[in-house]
């Protein structure tokens, strides 16, 4: 928001002037006109004024806000409901100290929404980056009215689901990018040190060994086709990443994902105790079973998953329990199953799946750690192999010719 000064005729039919905030010209002024000014000229913002958030909102360039900067707004509302605060008041404060531009607009828009008349769950609605399972929560809390408890679980649940899947992209991506660092050093030797070799064994006159002609053949081909490749490499992850974004590409994705030594146990995991969470905050918050699982499917990463829980929900609205179907799931633990039907039986399923998602939680960091400890030196162990062959493939001639 900033400060635009007008010149024109006020309500009374005088000349007159003053400065008016809106977030840009248009709204400056349908601003004025509903104050009675018939504006002759309207000044932007000086550049001291100029809101470059704002700017870069109406002109959509402004990145879409995580869940990081939600899962902060949301603790700040809950804390402010709490203590009593109205809830416009909430959001107005809330939109003054904001510093993500879309969130702010956002917050704006749901102030003004719920100032209609509108709910606060129809308000976020409207926006993007509130999730089903978030205006669902929301909506749950307004008709218990325990919006500053549900908002509370709700930034909590966040903050946890986001560690997961942190969690998860830093397992995954570790050995990616030690290998390749790895890739790039085996590249810089293959092209600027094997070269200085091949003019030293052609002097020696005899025919190198298979894997010294190997090796000069790859850094031959190195050294003339790099160029050449690395457009060719980047286009394919490209279509590889846009084909990952459709349907189908997204569930063979998750098929490969699930299925890699290690790695597969961590995703499968993460994504069952995101499901638990999930499932878990919304049976507390008082959301039937059905809709919760519908939730859960919607916001659940994983297509693979998320199509098993398609047939959970499926046997459960037949009249089956929720124990039976999770059991016949492969990847699905026997004992979680198990927990989850004590929790039936006692009627106590949310709190039985708060401790199930523990459990995988748990899991998740152990197979985290494990995976750490054992493909650094498997990492370090094949690279120093490949520099090491690379070296002795270099000096083998020599060796032989010394020998001779």
């Amino acid at each position: 928001m900033a400060f635009y000064t007008w010149e024109g005729l006020n309500k009374d039919g005088k000349r007159d002037s003053g400065k008016v905030e809106a977030s840009n010209e248009k709204e400056a002024r349908r601003i004025l006109r509903t104050l009675g000014v018939r504006p002759k000229k309207i000044s932007p913002p000086s550049l001291l004024e100029f809101d470059i958030g704002e700017w870069m909102v109406d002109k959509g360039i402004a990145a879409p806000f995580g869940p990081k900067e939600l899962a902060n707004f949301t603790k700040q509302l809950s804390i402010m409901i709490n203590a009593g605060v109205p809830i416009i008041q909430a959001l107005e404060i809330q939109y003054k100290s904001e510093k993500h531009p879309l969130l702010k607009k956002s917050i704006k828009k749901i102030a003004s929404s719920v100032g209609e008349g509108k709910t606060v769950s129809e308000a976020m609605s409207t926006q993007k980056g509130f999730d089903k399972l978030y205006c669902s929560l929301v909506k749950a809390g307004e008709a218990g009215g325990i919006l500053d408890i549900i908002l509370s679980k709700l930034s909590i649940h966040m903050d946890k689901q986001e560690k997961t899947k942190k969690q998860i992209k830093s397992a995954l991506s570790y050995p990616f990018i030690v290998c390749m660092v790895g890739a790039g050093v085996i590249w810089g030797m293959m092209v600027f040190v094997v070269p200085q070799f091949i003019g030293m064994l052609a002097d020696t006159g005899q025919d190198p060994p298979y894997i010294t002609q190997l090796v000069i053949d790859i850094s031959n081909f190195l050294s003339e086709y790099t160029l050449m490749t690395i457009p060719i490499v980047f286009i394919s992850a490209i279509f590889i990443q846009s084909y990952i974004k459709t349907p189908t590409g997204k569930k063979q994705f998750d098929i490969i994902t699930m299925r890699m030594p290690i790695f597969g146990g961590i995703v499968i995991k993460g994504n069952l105790s995101s499901f638990s969470r999930t499932l878990a905050t919304m049976l507390t918050s008082g959301v039937s079973l059905i809709d919760a699982l519908d939730i859960c499917i919607e916001t659940l990463d994983n297509q693979v998953i998320s199509e098993d829980l398609k047939v959970v929900k499926k046997k459960v609205v037949e009249g089956s329990t929720l124990t039976e179907p999770l059991s016949k799931i492969e990847y699905f633990p026997d004992m979680v199953s198990q927990m989850i039907r004590v929790g039936e039986q006692t009627g106590e399923v949310d709190g039985m799946l708060e401790k199930v998602a523990d459990v995988f939680e748990d899991d998740v960091n152990t197979l985290i750690e494990g995976a750490t400890k054992l493909i650094e030196p498997i990492i370090i162990v094949v690279l120093g192999g490949l520099i090491a062959g690379i070296l002795v493939a270099m000096y083998l001639p020599m060796f032989m010719s010394a020998g001779g």
